[in-house]
């Protein structure tokens, strides 16, 4: 009797651990989930419909949650950019942080200038083609940051000294990437 009640107790401690093994790795995606995931995240926020060159958003998968970050101009974006992604298979939980940039006339005067004279520049034109450009120009309350990637150092510099360069500015952070540059 004694036998076949430590037998029992011992299947059932094997069983549960199994069980708690299995639930551990699945708290976890794989690798190549999480890059799935990281993949779809990214597509579904490049389709969105008013996602243009004043906004910013970035993201980040953990497990089964991405979080997203950044700027834009409209409170539609930031509700579309967390629709988009709550419904990619696999994301659990969307921790939305987007900041939603208050609306001014002046930042909005601003944002035109500041595309024209970086866009239209001659040697940084080869930036305005395409639908997303690379070059992202947020703005607020008169202070600009520019987010994006850029092909070499020159462009980025050209790119903020263009901006620094447009009345109205307050102050100028230059967050831009040199493609392929570790920083």
């Amino acid at each position: 009797m004694k036998t076949k009640l430590c037998l029992v107790l011992f299947t059932a401690m094997t069983l549960a651990s199994a069980s708690f093994a299995q639930d551990a790795q699945r708290d976890q995606p794989s690798a190549k989930a999480q890059d799935r995931i990281s993949r779809e995240v990214r597509h579904e926020l490049l389709m969105l419909p008013y996602f243009g060159v004043f906004d910013n958003i970035g993201y980040k998968v953990d497990g089964y949650t991405v979080t997203l970050v950044g700027q834009v101009v409209r409170p539609t974006t930031k509700s579309d950019a967390e629709g988009a992604v709550k419904h990619i298979e696999g994301v659990e939980k969307v921790d939305n942080q987007i900041e939603v940039l208050p609306p001014s006339p002046m930042d909005d005067r601003l944002r035109v200038r500041l595309f024209r004279a970086i866009y239209q520049y001659p040697a940084l034109q080869k930036y305005e083609l395409g639908v997303q450009k690379p070059i992202r120009i947020i703005v607020k309350n008169g202070r600009v940051t520019l987010e994006g990637v850029v092909d070499s150092d020159a462009d980025k510099n050209l790119a903020g000294l263009r901006a620094n360069g447009v009345s109205g500015t307050f102050s100028v952070t230059n967050n831009l990437r040199v493609e392929g540059s570790k920083s």
